[in-house]
């Protein structure tokens, strides 16, 4: 009878045994299945990152490309507009994170534009002057009423309440207030007059159009290789924005509406843990004011002996002496849209008057696609240029859009945007 026993319990724990081995095989076989399922689905983004690959190195190919422009007339100052710190809330950055990022960029301004606080005056503490080459500009970012919002230079920290749109545009222009409509496409006050121009394009506007599932595949396989890259994974030409300021600019014979670029700067999208002094200690950050700024610039031109200063600034952007370029992909410096006739010579956001007929120059520091827009729809087009003449003999309001057609993954965006010339 003992041995019977031993004999059952024997046979009943080798049958065990083999349950679970056939077990384990059977965990071992899904996971492999799973295993190669993942590395299936991941073949896209290996080839994404294998893209992003050729991006960059056909951006160190165009770089070793450039040309220098023939007119000595102009400098072209780079800089970034609507940056924000912890001052004004929404935001982690430090002001010294803003100082090293502008520095590390070789820019020669920023506008900061902080958020109001009720029991501080965020456009007084914010960065003012020049500090190692870089002239900063305090501002604010304004919620007037409503979803109406305006970037307000230099910074104003009155309190809004409900005073409507139009009148406050009208007190902050009296004070010589430089006036940006900031989220047209939330902007509601359109019968409003009196500001500057339009935030035509914005990052953060921008990175709302973000995939997350394929954003985060993208960043498992890129971020540590091409972190900046991942920018063109998401850009997109802002339609329906440059829509509106062309209908405003055409529309409107008597007015001359700068466009802008917003880098929304915050540098409060990431995972982290910072020490007590503020230092990242453990993390990763996806949009670092150094990266904001490489990625969006507005250039402004001012003439060779003119130096560059907080009113000098202020008037080249109110006048729309101004263009804005996605150096990302290569710096920008260097464009410039001129006009001229028998007469006078201008530049972008400038009028000229229409006798006979107008020639529009363009000079670009890299061989380009350079498209010319007239009130809003293209009329003229350039493949394979660094310089390029158009000859017109109608008014209207004159733009460019300058596209790297060697760039295959951009190649349908524009790298620079400019501000009009006014054919009167």
């Amino acid at each position: 009878m003992i041995d019977d026993e031993r004999l059952r319990t024997g046979n009943e724990s080798q049958l065990t045994d083999a349950k679970k081995r056939g077990c384990l095989k059977r965990f071992g076989i899904l996971l492999l299945l799973s295993l190669l399922l993942f590395l299936l689905t991941q073949i896209p983004f290996i080839l994404r990152r294998h893209q992003l690959a050729r991006l960059s190195n056909s951006i160190e190919e165009l770089d070793s490309r450039r040309t220098t422009r023939a007119d000595d007339n102009y400098h072209d100052y780079k800089g970034v507009i609507h940056v924000h710190s912890m001052l004004g809330g929404h935001s982690t950055g430090r002001l010294e994170d803003i100082f090293k990022a502008a520095r590390a960029n070789k820019l020669d301004f920023v506008v900061m534009t902080e958020h109001g606080e009720q029991f501080v005056n965020t456009s007084d503490a914010t960065i003012h002057g020049t500090y190692d080459g870089t002239l900063f500009v305090g501002g604010n970012e304004i919620n007037v009423r409503g979803s109406d919002r305006l970037l307000v230079v230099p910074g104003t920290n009155d309190p809004v309440g409900t005073t409507p749109t139009a009148q406050y545009i009208e007190q902050q222009r009296a004070a010589g207030k430089l006036i940006f409509v900031a989220y047209p496409h939330e902007f509601q006050s359109w019968d409003a007059r009196g500001y500057d121009g339009l935030e035509v394009y914005n990052i953060y506007t921008n990175a709302k159009r973000i995939n997350r599932a394929l954003m985060f595949f993208d960043g498992l396989w890129s971020y540590n290789a091409y972190p900046d890259l991942l920018f063109a994974r998401f850009y997109e030409r802002p339609n329906e924005n440059l829509k509106r300021w062309d209908m405003l600019t055409s529309n409107n014979p008597s007015r001359r509406i700068t466009a802008i670029a917003g880098n929304d700067a915050h540098a409060n999208i990431g995972i982290g843990l910072r020490s007590d002094s503020g230092d990242q200690v453990l993390g990763f950050q996806f949009d670092p004011y150094e990266r904001m700024f490489r990625i969006l610039r507005n250039h402004v031109v001012l003439e060779k002996n003119q130096p560059l200063t907080q009113d000098s600034l202020l008037e080249a952007l109110r006048a729309g002496h101004s263009y804005f370029s996605f150096d990302l992909f290569s710096d920008a410096t260097g464009f410039l849209f001129t006009a001229e006739d028998a007469d006078e010579k201008r530049i972008m956001g400038d009028e000229i008057k229409l006798d006979g007929e107008v020639r529009l120059k363009v000079h670009t520091p890299l061989r380009s696609q350079i498209k010319l827009f007239r009130n809003g729809e293209v009329t003229r087009e350039a493949n394979e240029a660094t310089a390029q003449e158009f000859v017109v003999n109608e008014r209207g309001v004159y733009r460019i859009e300058v596209y790297l057609s060697q760039l295959e993954l951009i190649k349908d965006k524009p790298w620079i945007v400019s501000n009009p010339i006014y054919v009167r």
